[in-house]
C-alpha cells in the first residue's frame, strides 16, 4: 500500500506519524525498548499533542531478531496468530548518548540515538537499515473526532495503518511471499498477502506467504496472518516497505547468510515439513474434474496403465465421487458406486493408494449440513442472524469452524469413516473463499482468520491422516497455504491452463514456493483447464515427472496419455521409471528437507546465490543437491539453459560440460536439460515399476567428476526414511578411496566419466559401454587411476 506521492511527497490521505527520535531506550527482558516520538524532542513543550511508537527489539531464536512496534500499547483485535517454535537468545544490550545496541549470536541492531534509524549489522556491515520516514503510523484517510458524533472512522477501508521500510542494496533481489505466479524477482512488485481463488495466470495467490529473503544475506517474516501489503521496491525503489492494519506492527529478520541458512531459521521457526511417504512420490491419475465416470471407467484407465507397462502409484476422485449439490458430505454416489469397498478393495489389490477429493464447506440440503447448523460447527454470520452461507461454490454452503475443537473432530470423524473404506489421501481443496463478515467460536479477528483458515484446515485432516495411517504415511494434496502450512504436505499449483505460458508461469509459482519454506510441490501435469495439444502433454510430462510429486489431471477431459497419442503413452512411462530409479536420490532429499527445512524442488539462486547469473533464473531449477533440470517451454524443442561453475555430466548422452555459460540445445520428446553436478554420488534404484522399495538391493553407486581433494556422500534411506547406508568417496592425486558403511550386497558402483582404471582394492572392475562398472568385496575400495 502506496503512502507516499513520489519521492518528495507525503500522501494527503496517509496523515503519517513517522518516526523521528529514539528518545527513550532502555533494556527489557531479552531485548531493549526504543520509544520513538514523531518529532525530535528538544524541550518539555514538544512532548505534548504527539504521536509516539514503541519498539521492542528481542531474540526468539537463534540469528534472529524479532521487532514489534505499537502505537497505542493497550489495542488487541484478537488476532490469529502463528504457531511458531520459539527458543529465546541471551541478548547484550548497550545503550550509550550515541546509540544503543542490541547484540545477539552473529548479529545485532543498532539504533542511532543522533539520527534517528536503526540498522542489522553483521561481521561489521550494514546488512539493512530503517531510516528516516521508514517507519510509521498512518491514519489513513484521517481519523475523524472521536469526542463528535458519527463514526470513528470514514469507512472500514480507513482503518489506520502500521508502515515499515528496510533497505535494498544495488543488485539486492527480493524472492518468495508464498507461490506467485509474477516474475520470480520480484522487485518492482505490489504483493497482498491475501488468498483468493485466481488461477495460475495473475497476481493472485492460493497460498500468500508474508515471507521473504533477498540474495544479501537475510529474510523477513511480518508476522501477521491478516493481509500483508508489501511494496517491493515499488513505492520506493530502494526499499521493500510492508504495512498491516491496525496499531501494531511484527516482524522477524532472520539472518543466513546464504539462502540455505535463511530457509533453515525461517522453517525452525515456523515448522518443517513431515516427511511424506514414498508412494506418493510415484505418479498420480485423476478421473479429472466434470468429465464423467464410474467403476467401469477408472478401470479402464488403471487397466490401461497397466497394460502399457506405465508405474501407477495413486488414483484419484475427484469432486463428483458424491452427488452434484452435495459438496461436500462425503457420501459417495450409489448410483455410480453402488458398492464402494469392494470397489477400492479391487484397486488396492492391484497396488493403487487410493486418494479423494474434499473441501471445508458444506451445501444446504445434505444431512451433513443440518448435523452442523444444529450442533454449531460452522461460521456464524457477523450480524447475529444464524449461520454464514454463500453460494461462491455449492448452493447455501456453510463453512466449518476449525476454531472450534467439536467442529474439527466431527468432520475427521467423518474423514474418518472414508480412510475405513481404504482411502489413503486427501485432496484439501479450497479454503481461500473465507469471507471476513463472519464471528468464529474463539472469537478470532475475521480478517486474520481469512488467510489462517487453510492453516487449520490442513491441520486438522493431516492430524486425522498420522493418528489413523501413522507418521511418515500422512499426505495432504492441499491448494491454499500460509506460512506454517509447510508442516502438512504437500501442496499443489492450482487451476493452470493448457499453453507454454502457464507451465512457465507455473514453474515460477513453485520456486517462490519453495523460496517461502515449502518442502514438496506439485502441479496438474499438462494444465488444468483447456485441452492440451499432444506436444504440450508430452513436455509438461516431462517436468510434471521432475517435480516432487507427479499429478495427470484436468478440468473437462481426461488426462491419460493415449487419448493424445502412443508416443505420449511412451514418454510417461519413460520418464516415470527413470524418477522411480532415482528414488534412492529423491527420498534422501526428502528427509533431508523434512529434518533441515530445504526444499527438494528449488531456484537457482538457493544454491548458487554468489553467482550472479543465478539471481535471476526462472526457467530451470535444482532437484536436490545434485541434479539440474531446465523443463522444454516451446514446441521447437530448443531450451536456453544456464550452467553454474564446475563440472556437469549430461545424464542422457555422458557428456561432460564446463559450467559457468549457457548453452542452446535442442531436445526431443524422451530427452531435456538434466545435469548432474559434480561431486555427486548418486544411488539409482533397481525398481522402476514403483516408488517404494527396497532401495539398497541392487543398487548402483554413480560418482561423478569427483575432483581433487573432494569428498563425495551418497546415504540411502529405507522407505521410513531411517539412513540404512552411506558410502564416502575421496579423491587424493590419482587414488579414490570409497568406503562403505556396510556391504552393498548386489549393488555395483558405477565411475563416471573415467575411461580406465589401473588398479582396485577390495572390488572387480569391468568396462561397460565405456564406463568402469565395480562391484565390490568388502568395505573399502582403493581405486588407483
Amino acid at each position: 500500500m502506496k503512502f507516499t506521492e513520489g519521492y518528495w511527497l507525503r500522501s494527503e490521505r496517509a496523515n503519517a506519524a513517522f518516526a523521528m527520535d529514539a528518545y527513550d531506550i532502555r533494556p527489557i527482558p531479552g531485548g531493549m525498548r526504543v520509544v520513538a516520538p514523531e518529532k525530535k524532542i528538544g524541550t518539555r513543550a514538544d512532548t505534548m499533542n504527539i504521536s509516539t511508537l514503541t519498539l521492542e527489539f528481542t531474540s526468539p531464536a537463534k540469528n534472529v531478531i524479532s521487532v514489534r512496534t505499537r502505537h497505542y500499547e493497550a489495542y488487541n483485535r484478537k488476532e490469529a496468530r502463528f504457531e511458531k517454535n520459539l527458543n529465546p537468545q541471551e541478548a547484550d544490550v548497550q545503550i550509550s548518548e550515541d546509540e544503543a545496541v542490541m547484540k545477539t549470536g552473529d548479529i545485532l541492531v543498532r539504533v542511532n540515538r543522533k539520527t534517528w534509524g536503526y540498522s542489522f549489522e553483521s561481521g561489521g556491515k550494514v546488512i539493512t537499515s530503517c531510516g528516516f520516514r521508514n517507519l510509521g503510523y498512518m491514519r489513513y484517510e484521517k481519523e475523524l473526532s472521536s469526542m463528535l458524533p458519527g463514526p470513528n472512522y470514514l469507512s472500514e477501508n480507513c482503518r489506520p495503518r502500521m508502515v515499515s521500510e528496510l533497505s535494498l542494496k544495488p543488485g539486492e533481489c527480493v524472492y518468495g511471499f508464498g507461490e506467485r505466479f509474477t516474475s520470480f524477482v520480484k522487485n518492482g512488485q505490489v504483493v497482498e498477502t491475501w488468498n483468493e481463488d485466481g488461477g495460475t495466470s495473475s497476481q493472485i495467490a492460493y497460498k500468500s506467504i508474508p515471507f521473504y529473503f533477498t540474495n544479501k544475506g537475510y529474510g523477513i517474516l511480518v508476522d501477521h496472518t491478516d493481509n500483508v501489503s508489501f511494496e517491493v521496491a515499488s513505492e520506493k525503489v530502494e526499499y521493500v516497505g510492508f504495512s498491516v492494519p491496525g496499531e501494531v506492527l511484527r516482524y522477524d529478520f532472520i539472518y543466513g547468510p546464504s539462502p540455505k541458512e535463511i530457509l533453515k531459521s525461517y522453517t525452525a521457526l515456523t515448522g518443517r515439513a513431515a516427511l511424506l511417504p514414498a508412494w506418493s512420490f510415484g505418479l498420480w491419475l485423476s478421473t479429472s474434474f466434470t468429465t464423467n465416470y464410474d467403476e467401469k471407467t477408472t478401470t479402464s484407465f488403471i487397466d490401461g496403465m497397466a497394460k502399457r507397462d506405465i508405474p501407477l502409484s495413486v488414483f484419484h476422485y475427484d469432486c463428483f465421487w458424491m452427488k452434484e449439490l452435495h459438496w461436500s458430505d462425503f457420501e459417495w454416489d450409489d448410483r455410480v458406486f453402488p458398492d464402494v469397498a469392494a470397489m477400492l478393495k479391487r484397486q488396492k489389490q492391484k497396488g493403487l493408494k487410493i486418494s479423494v477429493w474434499t473441501n471445508p464447506y458444506v451445501a444446504q440440503g445434505t444431512d451433513f449440513f443440518e448435523e452442523g447448523v444444529k450442533n454449531g460447527y460452522f461460521l456464524r454470520r457477523a450480524d447475529g442472524k444464524g449461520v454464514k452461507q454463500i453460494d461462491w461454490w455449492q448452493p447455501g454452503m456453510a463453512l466449518v469452524d476449525f476454531t472450534n475443537p467439536d467442529a474439527c473432530k466431527w468432520f475427521s470423524d467423518k474423514l474418518e469413516t472414508l480412510l475405513d473404506m481404504g482411502v489413503d489421501a486427501f485432496k484439501t481443496d479450497f479454503g481461500e473463499r473465507i469471507p471476513v463478515d463472519v464471528v468464529y467460536n474463539n472469537g478470532a479477528d475475521p480478517q486474520s482468520m481469512h488467510n489462517y483458515y487453510p492453516y487449520l484446515y490442513g491441520k486438522c485432516v493431516f492430524e486425522l491422516l498420522e493418528r489413523k495411517r501413522g507418521k511418515g504415511e500422512a499426505v495432504l494434496f492441499a491448494r491454499s497455504a500460509t506460512a506454517g502450512s509447510q508442516k502438512y504436505p504437500l501442496h499443489w499449483g492450482g487451476d493452470s491452463s493448457a499453453s507454454y505460458a502457464s507451465m512457465a508461469e507455473t514453474l515460477r509459482g513453485g520456486l517462490s514456493l519453495s523460496a517461502s519454506g515449502f518442502a514438496f510441490w506439485s502441479h496438474d501435469i499438462a494444465g488444468f483447464e483447456e485441452q492440451p495439444s499432444p506436444d504440450l502433454y508430452k513436455r509438461w510430462t516431462a517436468f510434471g515427472i521432475f517435480s516432487t510429486h507427479s499429478r495427470l489431471h484436468g478440468s473437462t477431459s481426461y488426462r491419460v496419455p493415449w487419448i493424445f497419442d502412443e508416443e505420449s503413452s511412451d514418454v510417461l512411462r519413460h520418464f516415470i521409471r527413470i524418477k522411480n530409479r532415482l528414488m534412492p536420490y529423491i527420498y534422501r532429499m526428502a528427509v533431508k528437507a523434512a529434518a533441515e527445512g530445504l526444499p527438494v524442488m528449488r531456484a537457482m539462486v538457493i544454491d548458487y546465490h554468489n553467482d550472479p547469473a543465478a539471481a535471476y533464473l526462472d526457467m530451470q531449477y535444482m532437484f536436490g543437491d545434485s541434479l539440474l533440470v531446465a523443463p522444454v517451454f516451446s514446441e521447437e524443442g530448443r531450451v536456453d539453459f544456464y550452467l553454474p561453475e564446475g563440472k556437469w555430466t549430461e545424464y542422457f548422452t555422458g557428456e561432460v560440460r564446463e559450467g559457468g555459460r549457457w548453452y542452446k540445445e535442442d531436445y526431443d520428446y524422451f530427452s531435456l536439460p538434466l545435469h548432474i553436478r559434480e561431486n555427486s554420488f548418486i544411488a539409482f534404484g533397481s525398481d522402476y515399476s514403483r516408488p517404494d522399495y527396497d532401495y539398497l538391493q541392487g543398487v548402483t553407486l554413480a560418482l561423478y567428476q569427483l575432483e581433487e581433494g573432494c569428498t563425495a556422500v551418497c546415504e540411502i534411506p529405507d522407505t521410513q526414511g531411517n539412513i540404512v547406508f552411506t558410502a564416502r568417496a575421496e579423491k587424493n592425486k590419482s587414488l579414490i578411496r570409497i568406503e562403505l558403511s556396510k556391504s552393498l550386497g548386489t549393488g555395483r558402483i558405477l565411475l563416471k566419466n573415467i575411461p580406465k582404471v589401473q588398479n582396485v582394492e577390495g572390488g572387480r572392475a569391468e568396462t561397460v559401454e565405456g564406463e568402469i562398472l565395480i562391484t565390490p568385496s568388502g568395505e573399502t575400495l582403493l581405486i588407483s587411476l
